[in-house]
């Protein structure tokens, strides 16, 4: 059975960072592109970063884009999501999830199947 479970959420001031952290069970993490997306409340869920298969490259939207950086480590069946420089705008649920068959990263709900269920961050002073 296929799970996706993310942590490292909490509450920080403005400035702050936070790593979150996708643990992967259930399926061969190495064969797997991972995305993070977020959702604010009122909000659609928007793609925030995507790692590809071993790491070969990694994309980010616009608003993260030299403050977040995605990793993982495959032998810890782990990906991560370092978020710096964190501002009220970052306030949301973030989800990690399983790039689709077609393997390729794009910050679009469609290409990704399997979802984990959250972890909050809020940016507040």
């Amino acid at each position: 059975q296929t799970r996706l479970v993310e942590s490292g959420g909490g509450s920080v001031q403005p400035g702050g960072s936070l790593r979150l952290s996708c643990v992967v069970a259930g399926l061969p993490l190495n064969y797997y592109a991972i995305g993070w997306f977020r959702q604010a409340p009122g909000k659609e869920r928007e793609g925030v970063a995507c790692i590809e298969k071993r790491g070969d490259s990694s994309v980010y939207a616009d608003a993260v884009k030299g403050r977040f950086t995605i990793s993982r480590d495959d032998a810890k069946n782990t990906v991560y999501l370092q978020m710096n420089s964190l501002r009220t705008e970052d306030t949301a649920s973030y989800y990690c999830a399983t790039v689709g068959p077609t393997g390729v990263c794009r910050l679009r709900q469609d290409y990704y199947d399997y979802w984990g269920q959250g972890t909050q961050v809020t940016v507040s002073s």
